[in-house]
């Protein structure tokens, strides 16, 4: 692994390379939370004048559309130019939240229409927050810097002999190391090796050389390969033993031409040489999948801030057409766009009459999508009666489900009920390394505490709704209730106690599930749904795929 000073040196080498052929290389992965470093690595990039966009920008600003005012006055369609009209710097703040239809429509443009920029300003607190795979396959660079930030720290400067990178000549032999040595780390996109060329040959030029050295390779794999990298390569075999009766093989006939042999130096590095400054910077825990390609190991630790009270999040729709019935906000530009073509004929129509000429199937009614993310709360009972036979189940439908949280901005919480109590072995997350490492010492047996499963789940539920999170409680139960909340075996009293909280959950209009894992339908879970306003499914027989699929379509997922 590297040092936290290496990781700033290959930034600064990455922005020098960047602002030395920006249209060639065509753009840079940053991956930095919001911070004064990352301010200065910003202001380095400002020689190329990036114009910053959103995710939410809109395809007419981005690609180019209908320009309305031009339309209403010359009576005409006449349309804009975006962004993209002509090669440019665009820096996509939030790029990890960029849609994959935006990201698929800017990669497309990247490819039929070189010469453009595209810096990607990556924000992710969780290695599930990644750049889009269509941009992260395209953008060459990337840089993620850890630790402190030198004092003295800025671009590397160029060579006095810089030259243009076009008149660098590659061999057959440095690009076929490039592309075995992406094979060697699980890479088979061909764009990597094709991106790690054009960064060697911008670094050899940025030097004052001709042709590639060892030295352009190494750093072009090194700021290329290692966030695509998916495997480790394998290891060369150690040497067999040999018996000390079995002489050595004879060593290779060496031929009188070999220009090793008469010292010429070869621009190709050894490839281990290579595949070593790769596996320096691989993340420690890439053997075990759990850092997806287009992400890099935060220094800071896996926090992404204080959570906030209303973390609502709400985007605009596309507009639909409607009425003025006093209710709905209009979308006046979209309203003018749907009229615009109309006017020379409603002209013709009416030449007396004042102003635009507006129709009511010109209206055009806003639409917002607003809702808070979803936290799905898993109480499972992890008693001796269910423990062996469903604790795997419940493990595998929280990790399927947490699998697809993501997309849709989902947290998942596990409560665990056994003996005399509950416990909370998941707080929200939508971390799918934390889950499995929580969910692999999940425990069982003991008592069925009911009641102190759904206390437990109503207090959390309470605390989420207050930090803007939209509660569901999912129980995963035998419906064998026979502990009650201070502890005691009675059964009467814990199925009162189970009542009591279900009615709270209910009054508190948190939504519920309830799932019966007996191996036949208990009347006591039918009715602790009913207390919930919750519904009931029975899995007497269910697998966690099976699991998975009940709880998406109960809940709408």
């Amino acid at each position: 692994m590297s040092v936290p000073a290496d990781s700033w040196h290959r930034a600064a080498l990455g922005l020098s390379l960047l602002l030395f052929d920006p249209h060639r290389l065509g753009g840079l992965h940053i991956r930095m939370r919001a911070d004064p470093a990352r301010d200065r690595v910003l202001n380095a990039l400002a020689p190329l004048a990036p114009r910053r966009v959103h995710p939410g920008i809109s395809d007419d600003q981005l690609f180019g559309g209908l320009d309305l005012t031009a339309t209403l006055r010359t009576g005409q369609v006449i349309e804009n130019t975006g962004f993209f009209y002509q090669p440019c710097c665009i820096m996509l703040t939030m790029a990890e939240r960029c849609p994959p239809g935006l990201a698929a429509r800017i990669a497309q443009q990247m490819d039929t229409d070189a010469g453009h920029c595209l810096i990607a300003l990556d924000e992710g607190a969780e290695p599930d927050e990644a750049l889009p795979p269509a941009l992260s396959e395209r953008l060459p660079l990337f840089i993620a810097p850890e630790g402190r930030m030198p004092d003295h720290w800025g671009p590397v400067p160029a060579g006095t002999d810089a030259c243009d990178p076009a008149c660098v000549t590659a061999t057959a032999q440095d690009q076929e190391a490039l592309t075995l040595l992406a094979a060697e780390f699980g890479i088979d996109s061909l764009r990597a090796p094709l991106a790690a060329l054009r960064v060697a040959r911008a670094h050899a030029a940025f030097q004052g050389r001709g042709s590639l050295s060892g030295a352009d390779l190494e750093v072009a794999v090194t700021l290329v390969y290692p966030q695509r990298a998916t495997r480790l390569p394998d290891d060369a075999p150690e040497d067999t033993p040999q018996d000390a009766d079995t002489p050595p093989p004879p060593p290779p006939d060496s031929d009188e031409n070999d220009p090793g042999e008469q010292g010429e130096p070869d621009s190709l590095p050894d490839g281990d040489i290579l595949v070593d400054a790769v596996r320096a910077l691989l993340p420690a825990d890439l053997l075990a999948g759990l850092v997806p390609a287009g992400t890099a190991p935060r220094s800071g630790g896996a926090g992404a801030g204080k959570a906030r009270k209303g973390n609502r999040r709400g985007r605009p729709l596309p507009s639909r057409p409607g009425r003025l019935d006093g209710t709905a906000r209009i979308d006046l530009v979209a309203t003018l766009r749907a009229a615009a073509p109309w006017q020379p004929l409603r002209r013709q129509a009416q030449p007396d009459a004042p102003g635009l000429l507006i129709r009511p199937s010109d209206i055009r009614v806003k639409r917002f999508e607003e809702k808070s993310d979803r936290l799905l709360i898993f109480t499972v009972d992890a008693s001796g009666s269910a423990a062996m036979s469903r604790l795997n189940e419940a493990k595998g439908a929280v990790e399927m489900l947490l699998a697809q949280a993501y997309a849709a901005r989902d947290h998942v919480a596990l409560i665990s009920f056994r003996g005399t109590g509950a416990d909370l072995l998941l707080p929200p997350t939508r971390s799918l390394v934390q889950t499995k490492r929580r969910l692999a010492s999940l425990p069982g047996g003991g008592g069925t505490p009911l009641a102190a499963g759904l206390e437990q789940a109503a207090q959390l539920a309470t605390q989420s709704r207050a930090r803007g999170l939209s509660p569901t409680v999912v129980i995963l139960t035998d419906g064998r209730a026979n502990v009650a909340l201070d502890g005691s075996p009675d059964r009467a009293a814990a199925a009162e106690d189970a009542t009591r909280f279900a009615g709270l959950i209910r009054a508190e209009g948190i939504g519920a599930l309830v799932i019966d894992m007996s191996a036949r339908p208990q009347d006591a879970l039918k009715q602790l749904a009913a207390h919930m306003d919750a519904p009931y499914l029975a899995l007497p027989r269910a697998d966690a795929q099976r699991l998975t699929g009940a709880v998406s379509a109960a809940l709408g997922a």
